[in-house]
């Protein structure tokens, strides 16, 4: 019988050469080869298109709509090419020999059955066990292991009656549920708070180390990957690119674009500048534009200190508590981070302050006139001055429409602007994000994930307002991406004398998009103040746990 140690230096899984292609011929993976040892994580890295979680799938036999495998293997422990089973052969695996987290839990979560049915489903697919005891044995066995209480209390739960994170504990003790060999996991931490993703990938740890089990762990996140995986393969354009132990490939990369995705992660102490431009530490320099009337920044906005202020918000859904009292000012140039974990109450204040959530008491001021609670309420004047980017930019994004027609929507809704001057601030602000004239025409579909924020920035832009809030705009993006979406909105502020209220989880952006920090717990401001005098000196013991969790290279 094999020792922990030697079951590690297994081979669970070894992919040779692999490659797919689309159905008119074009290869998009090329000749991509890894191995996936038992007791290690392997992660493959790359930004959206490198190919990285195509080749991941390809690990389960599986291939998405419009693609199929032109060449190489996928063989397991015993020899077996997955590649050459049948559909009915792969299927018997997944689950079992093989299993898979998705990056959304919702996509391995049925609504509508109870969480403890749901893995006893898993283990009766398999056949685990010789009764149902010993599945019911199995099953809080599993909860235990993803740290979950066991109970048939919480077994009994739905999906929605759980937190993001407790619902990707559930998924990953699903897929583990009959002791597989392999896990490929799907970027199962991306829009975590750091709190909760450190969890997830603490119990992924312990799985792949305790019961040797081989891991593959998909992702764009390099910070994630030095806590994660023992070894890292880069991916760019179908191709791997460079390979190795994480130490080597993290601190002493060898690709030119493994340095590239290195640099654009951002750090806590703000050591480098992600993007191109000098991260901002004060208050900004105006340069205003020739817009329109209702649109230029108005001499009461200068001489006033605060530009917006929100005094003693609050808001409950009957007997919950979202928000208890939230009180800051922002000035015209500065950009605000609120920082919290999901329910913190950070997205909740943020639509308040937009008129998108009008059931709050405690007033929005802005230029010191307090503003009527919902959007429909408030003159169109003051709708334009605070606008709003949401996670997703399809919120924002008709997909039947262009991305003009999309900008354009603002400036028709204000009547002032003929079709001529319309068209010609949509070109402006199209311009501002980064995005050429020819995208006027294009449609949502046709745009990347970071072109398609780009175009929702230019529709909130399109109308010069005084405040930007962006809630979680950066949360679903590539690193690269990333950073040169902060370093757009960074360079959007200097020219433009905009505020900014910036939502996120994401701790470690602090230093590169704000001067000040608000850290929400539980609906109430618990720390605030300047970024660095925050960070450096955090007052409240929340903000301190949050620190603790930052993963960090």
């Amino acid at each position: 019988m094999s020792t922990l140690i030697e079951q590690q230096t297994e081979v669970a899984l070894q992919a040779t050469d692999l490659r797919v292609a689309t159905a008119l011929g074009k290869e998009i993976l090329h000749s991509v080869s890894f191995t996936l040892q038992r007791g290690r994580m392997l992660a493959l890295v790359g930004e959206s298109g490198s190919g990285k979680t195509t080749a991941g799938l390809a690990c389960l036999g599986y291939f998405r709509t419009g693609l199929e495998h032109v060449g190489g293997t996928v063989e397991l422990s015993d020899g077996t090419n997955l590649l050459a089973l049948t559909d009915a052969g792969r299927r018997g695996l997944r689950g079992g020999s093989i299993s898979y987290v998705p990056q959304d839990p919702a996509l391995s979560l049925n609504p509508a059955m109870r969480i403890g049915s749901q893995i006893m489903e898993v283990l009766r697919v398999h056949g685990y066990g010789a009764s149902e005891q010993a599945r019911r044995e199995r099953l809080a066995e599993v909860l235990t292991d993803v740290g979950l209480p066991n109970d048939t209390a919480y077994q009994r739960r739905w999906p929605h009656e759980l937190s993001g994170g407790q619902q990707q504990r559930v998924g990953i003790a699903m897929a583990f549920a009959f002791r597989p060999e392999v896990m490929v996991m799907d970027e199962p931490t991306t829009g975590l708070d750091v709190t909760t993703q450190a969890l997830v990938l603490q119990t992924i740890h312990q799985l792949v180390t305790t019961h040797a089990v081989a891991g593959l762990y998909i992702t764009h996140d390099l910070a994630v990957v030095s806590e994660v995986a023992d070894e890292v393969a880069v991916m760019l354009a179908g191709r791997i690119v460079e390979q190795g132990p994480s130490d080597q490939v993290l601190h002493d990369p060898q690709h030119a674009y493994t340095r590239k995705l290195l640099n654009a992660v951002p750090d806590l102490a703000g050591r480098h500048h992600i993007g191109e431009v000098e991260a901002v530490t004060g208050a900004m320099p105006i340069i205003s534009r020739e817009r329109a009337a209702s649109a230029r920044l108005t001499a009461r906005d200068v001489a006033s200190t605060s530009l917006l202020s929100v005094a003693d918000l609050r808001l409950s859904y009957g007997s919950n508590a979202v928000l208890n009292g939230i009180d800051f000012e922002l000035g015209r140039g500065e950009s605000l981070m609120l920082l919290g974990e999901s329910g913190s109450g950070k997205t909740t204040a943020a639509r308040c302050i937009a008129g998108l959530n009008d059931s709050y008491t405690g007033s929005v001021s802005l230029a010191g006139t307090t503003l009527q609670p919902g959007t429909r309420q408030r003159s169109a004047e003051e709708r334009h001055r605070i606008q709003y980017v949401f996670q997703s930019p399809l919120s924002s994004l008709n997909p039947r429409r262009t991305i003009g027609e999309s900008v354009e929507v603002p400036l028709y809704m204000s009547g002032t602007f003929s079709r001529k001057e319309r068209r010609a601030l949509v070109l402006e602000a199209l311009d501002q994000v980064q995005l050429a004239a020819s995208f006027i025409d294009r449609r949502p579909g046709q745009l990347s994930g970071g072109e398609r924020q780009r175009a929702a920035i230019a529709r909130a832009l399109v109308n010069a307002p005084s405040v930007l809030v962006c809630d979680e705009v950066t949360s679903a993006l590539d690193v690269s991406v990333q950073a040169s979406i902060i370093d757009l909105l960074r360079t959007l502020q200097v020219e433009t004398g905009m505020a900014m209220v910036f939502v996120t989880h994401n701790i470690a952006l602090a230093r590169h998009i704000s001067q000040r920090l608000a850290v929400l717990h539980a609906g109430r401001i618990v720390d605030m103040g300047p970024t660095d005098d925050v960070l450096e000196n955090p007052q409240h013991s929340y903000t301190r746990e949050l620190l603790t969790h930052v993963p960090t290279l």
